[in-house]
This record gives C-alpha cells, sequence and structure tokens, in this order.
C-alpha cells in the first residue's frame, strides 16, 4: 500500500460525498486514526489511516507549514 502524501490541516476531496452536498474535507488530526472535518456543515469524522488512504480522491489545497 502507497501512502499518500497528505498532511495536518490540508483540504482533501473524497471519493463519496458527504450527505450535506460538499465534497471537502480537512484533516484536523492524525495519528493512527485521522479525523476529518466537513467544510459544508462542519461535522467531523473519525477513521483509521488505512482506510483514510483508501477513500481519499486527491489533495485539494495543500497546507502550508
Amino acid at each position: 500500500m502507497i501512502d499518500k502524501d497528505f498532511a495536518i490541516y490540508d483540504v482533501v476531496e473524497m471519493k463519496k460525498p458527504h450527505p450535506c452536498g460538499v465534497n471537502r474535507w480537512q484533516i484536523i488530526r492524525m495519528g493512527m486514526d485521522i479525523r476529518i472535518k466537513c467544510e459544508g456543515c462542519a461535522h467531523s469524522v473519525m477513521i483509521p489511516r488505512k482506510e483514510f488512504s483508501r477513500k481519499v480522491k486527491k489533495i485539494l489545497v495543500k497546507h502550508e507549514e
């Protein structure tokens, strides 16, 4: 499995949109699990890193350090 190059505060697009209709998510916590926040309704979801890297489509905005 190739780990994609994503970091905290990046904005990513997932394969499936959130029920609110927006498909932009911001990474707000990283570890074994990754917490992402919907940019439409501010709902946050925590998913395992392996599942996240499988479901992410692309990185939309790269956070500058």
